[in-house]
């Protein structure tokens, strides 16, 4: 895992581009600490820097800036190409010739011989990239299918981006980076806050892609490329894969085999996954939450391995928010070589103050805490970590793909009235006693019934008693603040991959609402939060996460598989669960899902209520125009007198410490 950054200068602008570059890297430092590289080529005004952690070919041969055999292609690449030896093999056999071992030397060879937009469908793994072809004269950035790796892109001197094709301003620089952060490093860069993605950011606690906090800043979409001509000083964004035509095409040639047929296929399918992942030039190892996502690959690693793999898991002092002993006995099950800490709420508060830095944008997802404590307690023994998110978008396994079918058919049955009753009752409940209560009755449950946070999730049902289609229903259940505008004086709601047809699946191909949430939720949820917190958490830690259950042929596999497969009598994701059942008693891993999240009601209304109120009810505030100072002042009294979790008041005080942090207005 690596760093980069680069530039496309057409004018001369800056004085000293290999200085800038390499100002550019030094920002990344965090994301490669063993090697660096700055080269810029006069020829064509470009600049690529680069950071590198080195994993693959860790000797002097793996050295970014890369030039192809033929000088053609200049590469800087982030993240890894698995199984890159086959298509080594295949090159090989056609003439092609290297000097070292590394992905990234073969991934040029391929462009050499096929061409990049040949190449790319060829290629599984995580990886974004800038390629330089000195012969078209192009500029090429790209992003992995499901956006694992992130890629940022920016015009210096206060220019907003085009959402769509755009034309290099007259005098104006565009640069590209792995991180925000280093933009900022580019001479000129003048970076403001979008209040139109503001106001995204409240409602679902990350900004939407392509869109960043800031106007002049974009994000490259998953399974996209951004191909600038040099001469014509022309961009243009396409899409090289789509995960719609992915869940399109298993609509239309579903799995027709049996129950047995199917987790022998999802379970060769994994372990082909992990075994791809596994290779490595330093130690590895994995995240162990004790759910089912982490325990199917680490027990699929386990199995694979002739050596102890080596496991890392995080507890807390309270049992509301500890997986730690769960994790604990599979790994003695499993025979894992197991590391657990156990962070107190002091270390874990402690963390707060950093997340502006590490994240960039205001980054609102609370089990970042957790997860940037187990990458740091993992980084003392290994340099990668596989880890088991996007099993809950690929299997069905959060909660509103069970409810959302449910509650719409059961509130087209009841009329509006008794829903607004109901509604009631259910906000009348203090959330505290229901969590209570839902822990009780638990225990008498089979776990496929069982609900964590049950007081929390009666109170979101009341919001939801309105709504008679299923759709509507999902994108309010996603909604962490369904009034983020009241927030956001002038601001408007911009189309996003939730809201964008082009981005969705076709409802008249792709009948099963839950299927349709899931792909939704790949192209919102998991690469706008899961993959942005585990990346920034993983890498601020100079550790590399690896994410096996967004194999691509895995994927493919899972959304052509009947819904029955998974989501069975209520049990959420059952062909998953069913696979880990091969290796793992299904006593050790069958209860309620549990979040990696942190108390923050109590944290906010305890020992962080100094902190909260100085950054929501200070003077600041009020100057600010970007937030309505009434609403937040109301917003924090509500969280008082309602003693909830506060995840709406999150957002707002991470985007406060943001915008302290790095003066943006």
């Amino acid at each position: 895992m690596c760093g980069l950054a680069g530039f496309i200068d057409p004018e001369g602008r800056l004085r000293e581009p290999t200085r800038v570059l390499e100002s550019m890297a030094r920002c990344l430092m965090h994301r490669g600490p063993d090697d660096e590289g700055a080269h810029f080529d006069e020829s064509t005004r470009v600049g690529l820097s680069f950071r590198r952690l080195a994993i693959i070919d860790i000797t002097s041969t793996g050295h970014q800036p890369m030039r192809s055999a033929s000088g053609r292609f200049e590469i800087v690449f982030n993240g890894e190409c698995y199984g890159h030896h086959a298509l080594r093999r295949e090159l090989t056999q056609s003439g092609a010739q290297f000097r070292g071992t590394s992905d990234t030397e073969t991934l040029l060879a391929a462009f050499e011989a096929w061409g990049i937009d040949a190449t790319l469908p060829r290629l599984e793994g995580m990886f974004a990239c800038a390629v330089l072809d000195r012969s078209k004269r192009e500029l090429t950035l790209i992003r992995d299918r499901f956006g694992v790796k992130p890629m940022y892109y920016a015009f210096a001197g206060g220019r907003e981006v085009p959402l769509g094709d755009f034309k290099n301003p007259v005098g104006a620089t565009l640069a590209f980076a792995s991180e925000i952060k280093a933009l900022r490093a580019l001479p000129g860069m003048s970076l403001t806050v979008d209040r139109n993605a503001l106001a995204l950011y409240l409602r679902h606690g990350y900004v939407p892609g392509p869109l960043t906090i800031h106007a002049e800043v974009r994000k490259l979409l998953p399974g996209h490329l951004l191909r600038y001509n040099l001469d014509e000083r022309h961009g243009s964004c396409m899409r090289w894969f789509s995960s719609r035509d992915m869940v399109e095409h298993g609509a239309r040639n579903p799995f027709r085999g049996s129950d047995a047929d199917a987790v022998e296929a999802v379970d060769r399918a994994l372990l082909e996954s992990v075994r791809l992942r596994m290779e490595s030039d330093v130690p590895l190892g994995a995240f162990l939450s004790g759910g089912t996502d982490s325990t199917a690959v680490v027990a699929a690693m386990q199995s694979l391995s002739t050596q102890r793999v080596k496991t890392y898991t995080i507890g807390f002092e309270g049992a509301d928010y500890d997986e730690s002993p769960f994790a604990r006995k599979i790994a003695q099950h499993l025979g894992t070589e197991h590391t657990e800490r156990i962070v107190t709420a002091e270390e874990a508060r402690a963390v707060i103050p950093r997340i502006p830095e590490i994240w960039d944008e205001p980054f609102a997802d609370s089990s970042q805490i957790p997860t940037l404590l187990v990458s740091e307690t993992a980084r003392q023994g290994v340099t990668v970590a596989l880890s088991g998110d996007g099993g809950d978008e690929l299997f069905g396994g959060y909660y509103r793909y069970a409810w959302t079918e449910r509650i719409a058919q059961q509130n087209a049955r009841v009329p509006l009235p008794l829903r607004h009753v109901a509604a009631y009752l259910l906000r009348a409940a203090p959330r505290r006693v229901g969590n209570a209560i839902g822990r009780a009755v638990a225990a008498a449950l089979p776990a496929r019934l069982q609900m964590d946070r049950a007081g929390d999730r009666a109170h979101k049902l009341a919001a939801l008693l309105k709504h008679r289609d299923g759709w509507n229903l999902y994108l309010d259940l996603v909604a962490t603040d369904r009034d983020s505008l009241a927030l956001v004086p002038g601001a408007t709601l911009p189309r996003t991959p939730l809201t964008d047809p082009t981005a969705l699946a076709d409802p008249t191909i792709v009948t099963d609402l839950c299927a349709r949430m899931m792909q939704a939720d790949i192209v919102s949820y998991l690469v706008d939060d899961i993959l942005v917190k585990v990346d920034r958490a993983s890498m601020s830690a100079s550790l590399e996460a690896r994410e096996p259950l967004l194999d691509s042929k895995l994927a493919r596999l899972a959304f052509s598989l009947p819904s029955s497969m998974r989501i069975r009598n209520g049990e959420r994701k059952w062909i998953l669960k069913e696979v880990v059942a091969r290796r793992v008693p299904r006593a050790l891993t069958d209860r309620p899902k549990m979040g990696f999240g942190v108390p923050l009601g109590s944290w906010l209304r305890g020992p962080l209520k100094p902190w909260a109120e100085s950054l929501l009810l200070g003077e600041d505030v009020a100057r600010d125009d970007l937030l309505d100072a009434a609403q937040v002042r109301l917003r924090w009294q509500r969280f008082l007198r309602a003693r909830d979790e506060g995840y709406d008041l999150w957002s707002i005080l991470m985007f406060r410490a943001w915008s302290e942090s790095w003066k943006c207005r």
